[in-house]
């Protein structure tokens, strides 16, 4: 896993949309914050951010609510399930894993 990038500060688009389920081998993983990495609304920003001792990365609606449902307990599954409960949507499950795949490599989420 890399660290932190040096990329653009904000968190590429992620539409809370997609087709059907979570991919076979994501569903029961439990992602957590990575060490020194912080979530957080920035009234500032009027956004959530992330926040590492190198700087901030200010995220996106969608980043944004994926990430306040990753605490270290949740399963990626149940992550999916409350964001479609949340959104009335189907079939976010691919995204929501393409985003977490993503904040994995940057190094901001372990699982």
């Amino acid at each position: 896993m890399s660290g932190p990038s040096a990329g653009p500060p904000q968190a590429g688009p992620h539409p809370l949309g997609g087709s059907a389920g979570v991919p076979a081998g994501r569903g029961a993983d439990i992602p957590k914050l990575a060490h020194g990495f912080r979530f957080q609304w920035e009234e500032a920003q009027q956004a959530h951010v992330l926040l590492y001792p190198e700087g901030m990365v200010k995220l996106n609606q969608s980043a944004g609510e994926i990430l306040k449902r990753v605490d270290g307990q949740t399963p990626v599954d149940e992550i999916v399930a409350s964001l479609e409960a949340a959104f009335h949507a189907q079939g976010l499950g691919p995204d929501v894993e393409a985003f977490l795949n993503m904040a994995e490599d940057k190094g901001w989420i372990t699982s």
